[in-house]
């Protein structure tokens, strides 16, 4: 049974909180970086920019996110709380394999930081980075994975291809998933690096940015596919965890 009433309920809590947290994120500490350009860009309020970030991700995420449930419900993708899949499958396997996952972000970003001279990537304070991990883990999942899988398989393979071919098409679309995710990063990146432009950055980098981000976003939709969003959120949350919160605390 997929149960899509307890399916739905929980989704409409994932974008709940993830309009909270994006409410609480402009008060948090920044880090040096962010906090400098903060001073001179900052667009309007804090209180604005907080209310407008709550605003969209209830709205266009949660919008986005509705249409993409919808979607994988008839591509027949296992449903956010979904009885065939385990509790092993929905929450201790995507911790294990995020928290494999952040261990490989480290040891990539230290051999790959030595072949540029802008050093390892940056990370932001706790408890920014605690926020932060939870509102990647379930916006970016909803967006990358939720949607954009979702909506691209059902389109292609479905409407296009008359229900063929949906398994090569599903892992077509998570190569796309995966450099779109890859860009997403971009800016922000380019932000703390304070580069006017993509062709500032080093090429390695940038290489650096698609190898973990693909990796990520693969083994996001594999779960996502076959144990549901939550799977998904898993593995996003403990490799940014162990990433971005502990690795960021004690580097």
């Amino acid at each position: 049974m997929r149960n899509t009433s307890v399916s739905f309920r929980i989704y409409l809590a994932l974008i709940i909180m993830l309009g909270l947290l994006a409410a609480v994120s402009p008060y948090l500490p920044q880090g040096d970086a962010l906090a400098a350009i903060s001073k001179k860009q900052l667009p309007a309020s804090r209180w604005v920019i907080s209310l407008t970030g709550a605003l969209s991700m209830l709205l266009i995420y949660g919008g986005l996110g509705y249409v993409g449930w919808r979607l994988s419900y008839r591509l027949n993708f296992a449903n956010i709380w979904d009885e065939k899949v385990s509790k092993r499958q929905r929450f201790l396997l995507p911790a294990f394999t995020g928290a494999a996952i952040g261990i490989l972000f480290i040891a990539i970003d230290q051999v790959l930081s030595n072949f540029h001279e802008m050093g390892p990537l940056p990370h932001p304070p706790f408890p920014t980075s605690l926020v932060a991990s939870l509102s990647a883990g379930i916006g970016e999942e909803v967006i990358f994975r939720l949607f954009f899988i979702s909506f691209w398989v059902w389109l292609i393979s479905h409407i296009v291809l008359k229900k063929r071919w949906e398994n090569q098409v599903f892992w077509i679309v998570v190569v796309f998933s995966a450099l779109a995710f890859a860009a997403a990063h971009l800016p922000s990146v380019m932000i703390l690096f304070e580069v006017s432009s993509v062709g500032s950055l080093p090429g390695v980098l940038i290489l650096e940015l698609i190898l973990l981000n693909g990796l990520l976003s693969i083994f996001a939709a594999y779960h996502f596919r076959y144990y549901g969003l939550l799977a998904a959120i898993g593995v996003h949350f403990w490799t940014d965890l162990i990433w971005h919160v502990i690795w960021g605390a004690w580097s």
